[in-house]
């Protein structure tokens, strides 16, 4: 039975089961594991026994705590309860490898840890950028920077027991106060039963490394055994141009784009947890930022050069999106081919600069090209010159060292391109949460006064949000400037703008703005919570859908850069019946629109826009080379069931006693059945002649 304060915390919606259930488990349902991912020679990540993994509960506070889990406690095995901040390399090197341990819970820490704590590797994507031990062997490995120094490398760990976060302070403190009332040694002796207990769910089909388990895939598949037993990592990247791109064909050989980039997706160690606020939000909103500003511009549509804006998706992933970008611009099968990019702008961190300073970083082994070099040096003073905003200073880094982790690595691989990747960093990330549960709004300063209500926050101006939009207006300068444009103007990106997409990509995207301009079959996805930025897998034998997010970023981004057309909701989904002479230049969304005033319909419309979504998958699935070193091969693996909850185990001893009852009860029901069934002639006889003389 468990305690009558704990009774009242289910009464209070922690718990949904049945009465019976109640009383044996508590349920934790606001969970996330770590699960299995696996590339061409690994797997990584955590996994249960096939039945789950259960241990007594020891929750550790403090480093001495590990102690009683390693060696003095005498109820192993553990499962520990663990605060955020000891979420440590040191403290996983001890509990790795110990027999002691059969899990981890991690509770969210708040504040975040203050020496900050990123899973990543110290060298993001290692080995799928440009700088390999072929091609610029001094720069491959981090050699000149390790970018990323606080990382731990976690991510890229195997772990033979589950490892799960608690996202509820409500369900952390039921734990706790489990543990308090049951494993808490009394005056120096030993807890005694029942004990407080955890059971972790999350058993994982797929092992070993993609290649074992996607030819798995193809053997089951193929005789229709079993389903599959681990899906690729895919989505859609996005991208638009200023002067729309016929899709049907390809750009010819003089017409020159300028390509600006940033990647839309995120990870952490926990398996859908990816707030992302300064790895990936801060470089899309600003890009956002700046395509609206742009827009806006009168002679946009006749600059010489065109102008296209990509997102790429799964870039976390050893550059999914990136990689087949470029991938299908080789193989003729996207519009732009490599050799019409004019130059290349990449948005990487931007939020978090320090004394106003925005970085430009180069790559040292495309420069020794002359022509190269000299675009390049054009493109650097082009952003020098582009702001007069005292709150931006434009720096170049130390041209010799080599560019920081970026999409843009996966297009010098295939051709030499002039172009910068733009960086609130010199030199190591300026960013302690790198790819982990703590890079939400908080970590980029998007404070808010007491007391304002959804709607109120929706539209203030946040100092993140001025300070984002100050570098979008750098942005939108410098594209039209190298695009030919002839306005000696400094473009104004919008902080109100700004600050309502950030709100929406971080705080809560039901918002009104967002509900305004979704597709109807979107609005589902519209949640009270933060979004999260996981690239997602793609179930195998089935077509690859827009994740959540991908669904948000084409809303807003056709919102912003779109015209309103004046078409029927009809003529708006189905191309045959629109007017419009340009339509195959263009896509079309039917979005809701705002509210009516005092009202709860709302006034729909149609919107026009040159976005479209390219597939993001690795050409290595495609080429059917799963052992590749040339292209990623991330796969999440398959589960049946993710699970955690609570009980109360009774003492091995009464265990025993409880079986033995059990048997004893067992075998003299047997032998008294065999004793009635053996003597029925006799024992029932007198009945059934009493019963005949009755009839006679």
């Amino acid at each position: 039975m468990i305690s009558a304060e704990v009774e009242e915390m289910l009464s209070k919606g922690i718990c949904r089961a049945n009465s019976v259930e109640r009383k044996i488990y508590v349920n934790l349902n606001n969970t996330a594991p770590c699960v299995r991912l696996l590339n061409a020679t690994h797997q990584t990540g955590c996994q249960s026994s096939r039945n789950g993994d259960t241990g007594v509960i020891h929750v550790v506070e403090k480093e001495d705590d590990l102690l009683w889990v390693l060696e003095t406690g005498p109820n192993p095995p553990y499962m520990l309860l663990l605060d955020g901040f000891l979420f440590t390399r040191d403290t996983m090197a001890k509990l790795k490898g110990s027999s002691r341990v059969s899990g981890i819970a991690v509770a969210f820490s708040k504040p975040s840890p203050p020496d900050g704590f990123s899973p990543d590797l110290q060298c993001p994507n290692d080995g799928f950028g440009v700088y390999t031990e072929e091609h610029g062997s001094q720069f491959a490995h981090c050699n000149k920077t390790t970018w990323n120094p606080l990382g731990t490398g976690f991510s890229y760990e195997d772990f033979e027991f589950p490892i799960f976060l608690l996202q509820d302070e409500n369900e952390t403190e039921v734990i706790k106060q489990c543990y308090r009332e049951h494993n808490i040694p009394q005056n120096g002796t030993d807890p005694k039963y029942p004990l407080c207990a955890m059971q972790l769910y999350s058993h994982m089909h797929a092992v070993t490394s993609t290649v074992t388990c996607m030819r798995r895939n193809s053997i089951q598949m193929s005789f229709s055994i079993n389903p599959a037993v681990c899906d690729t990592l895919a989505g859609y990247n996005v991208w638009s141009a200023v002067k729309p791109i016929n899709i049907s064909g390809t750009l010819a050989p003089e017409d020159r784009v300028i390509m600006v980039a940033t990647k839309v997706d995120s990870r952490s160690f926990f398996w859908n947890i990816a707030p992302a606020a300064e790895s990936t939000v801060s470089g899309m909103v600003t890009q956002l930022a700046a395509a609206e500003a742009l827009q806006k511009v009168p002679d946009v549509q006749s600059l010489p050069m065109n102008i296209m804006f990509s997102f790429f998706q799964g870039e976390v992933f050893d550059y999914i999106g990136s990689s087949r970008m470029v991938y299908d611009m080789e193989k003729g099968k996207f519009p732009v081919k490599l050799s019409n990019i004019h130059s290349f702008i990449e948005l990487n961190q931007v939020a978090l600069r320090n004394n106003s300073f925005l970085w430009i970083h180069t790559d040292p082994l495309s420069r020794t090209n002359d022509s190269v070099n000299a675009e390049v040096e054009k493109l650097i003073e082009t952003l020098r010159n582009s702001t007069t905003n005292p709150n931006v200073t434009v720096q170049e880094a130390d041209q010799s060292k080599p560019l920081p982790p970026a999409s843009f690595q996966r297009f010098l691989r295939a051709r030499n391109i002039p172009g910068v990747v733009l960086t609130d960093h010199r030199n190591a990330y300026s960013n302690k949460y790198f790819h982990s549960i703590y890079d939400t709004a908080d970590n980029i300063h998007m404070d808010y006064p007491d007391g304002l209500s959804k709607e109120e926050a929706l539209e203030y101006i946040t100092d993140a949000a001025r300070s984002i939009a100050d570098v979008a207006s750098v942005l939108a300068t410098t594209l039209y400037r190298l695009a030919g444009g002839n306005n000696t103007m400094e473009i104004k990106a919008d902080p109100k703008t700004v600050t309502r997409m950030l709100y929406g990509f971080l705080k809560m995207s039901n918002n009104s703005w967002f509900q305004s301009i979704i597709r109807p079959e979107w609005k589902g996805i519209l949640q009270d919570f933060q979004p999260q930025y996981y690239v997602t897998a793609t179930l195998q034998g089935t077509k690859t859908t827009a994740n959540n997010q991908t669904a948000l970023l084409l809303s807003v981004l056709a919102n912003l850069t779109g015209t309103v057309v004046n078409f029927t909701k009809e003529e708006c989904q189905s191309l045959d019946k629109a007017t419009d002479p340009k339509k195959e230049l263009y896509d079309y969304y039917w979005v809701q629109g705002s509210r009516n005033e005092n009202s709860t319909t709302r006034t729909p419309f149609c919107v026009r826009t040159s976005m479209r979504s390219h597939l993001a998958e690795s050409p290595a699935f495609e080429l059917v080379e799963w052992g590749s070193t040339e292209y990623s091969t991330w796969t999440e693996s398959r589960w049946k069931e993710i699970r955690a909850r609570i009980f109360l185990v009774p003492s091995h001893h009464l265990e025993i006693i409880t079986l033995a009852v059990g048997l004893l009860v067992f075998i003299i029901s047997l032998v008294v059945t065999y004793f009635i069934n053996a003597k029925a002639d006799i024992l029932f006889s007198g009945t059934q002649e009493g019963d005949v003389n009755v009839a006679y």
